[in-house]
């Protein structure tokens, strides 16, 4: 019981953090199309920036969820999946380092470069996130001791590739809503406008990935052993089809929290249809990294489970009052505060 609690908040976790650091993400890889002159960039970057760290919290608390109460598929994932692991942690790296240095010097020079380490320092995230949890949903060639058959390359196929192309639409469109949220005026236009170009390629990869999920995966044995689940479609497509309806109005607070059940409805789709394994074989069903085989002990999992019951709430309240104190519309005070990018 234990095991699969901690499965589904696994799941939950990585919902969250998708929902929350996927704006960011979007933006930044936006940053040189949406950003027409250095005012507009540096909009962008301060639409952000009251956010995104607190956002990679979640990230943080999904990898140490999956470090403390599944072991087994921690050591596996960072031993078999390095090379890309490292690329994500040395892209949100630089793009952290591009928040903070780009404004230190008013050189056009300068901060091209750092834009451009924004940009790159957001893309390759989405693009490895994507990427990674296709190869999860599609099978990863682990032998009977656990060890990762493939290289970086393998993971590379055609079904990471198009979930890899999937998160970075998902992100880019989150992200436009975002910023047509915080702006006024031609920005905000833009970033509307962007939104719309960027919808009909999203829902067109999603079908793709979808058509390619039934035979490449084993998602859907779970939906066809119990079909009341297939009640949890009903989330992704519902907002894919309002979102739509959102934009064309003008993108407002509606229009955000559909994209953002759109992500959080794909991803636990996702997670349900992979329960209980965590690393699924595709050499052999049996040397799966399941929920069971990998847990923690019982007694470290109910100690945990106290643990998160007291602060995951705690965590989560101080979001709520940051977004509801700095989501507000901006204008020229926030380009010339002291703290601002």
């Amino acid at each position: 019981m234990l095991e699969t609690i901690w499965f589904l908040v696994w799941g939950i976790l990585w919902a969250v953090y998708f929902v929350l650091d996927g704006f960011d993400l979007g933006l930044g890889t936006l940053l040189p199309i949406l950003g027409k002159t250095d005012t507009d960039r540096r909009t962008i970057l301060n639409a952000m920036g009251p956010f995104w760290d607190g956002n990679e919290v979640w990230l943080i608390t999904a990898g140490g969820v999956t470090f403390a109460a599944f072991p087994r598929a921690y050591a596996i994932m960072f031993s078999g999946l390095y090379t890309p692991l490292m690329l994500l942690l040395i892209a949100l790296i630089v793009r952290g380092v591009a928040f903070e240095f780009r404004h230190l010097r008013d050189c056009p020079y300068w901060r091209a470069l750092w834009d451009w380490a924004m940009t790159l320092g957001s893309f390759l995230p989405a693009l490895l996130l994507g990427v990674a949890f296709a190869n999860i949903f599609q099978g990863l060639p682990l032998d009977t001791q656990g060890i990762f058959q493939g290289s970086f390359f393998s993971l590379l196929n055609p079904y990471g590739l198009a979930g890899g192309v999937l998160f970075v639409l998902l992100f880019a469109l989150h992200g436009c809503l975002w910023l047509a949220l915080r702006t006024h005026g031609e920005l905000h236009d833009r970033a509307v406008a962007m939104a719309g170009r960027i919808y009909p390629i999203l829902a067109a990869v999603i079908a793709l990935f979808v058509v390619l999920t039934v035979p490449l995966t084993g998602l859907l044995r779970n939906y066809l052993t119990n079909p009341l689940l297939l009640v949890l479609l009903a989330i992704p497509v519902g907002c894919l089809v309002l979102v739509r309806k959102e934009i064309q109005k003008g993108a407002g607070w509606k229009a955000w929290a559909l994209s953002a059940g759109l992500i959080a409805g794909l991803t636990l789709f996702g997670v349900t249809g992979l329960y209980p394994n965590i690393l699924p074989s595709s050499l052999d069903p049996a040397a799966s990294v399941t929920a069971f085989n990998a847990a923690s002990s019982t007694k470290t999992l109910s100690i945990m489970l106290l643990v998160a019951l007291i602060f995951v709430p705690v965590v989560a309240l101080y979001q709520v009052w940051m977004y509801r104190t700095f989501s507000h519309k901006m204008d020229e005070r926030d380009l010339s505060h002291d703290n601002a990018y």
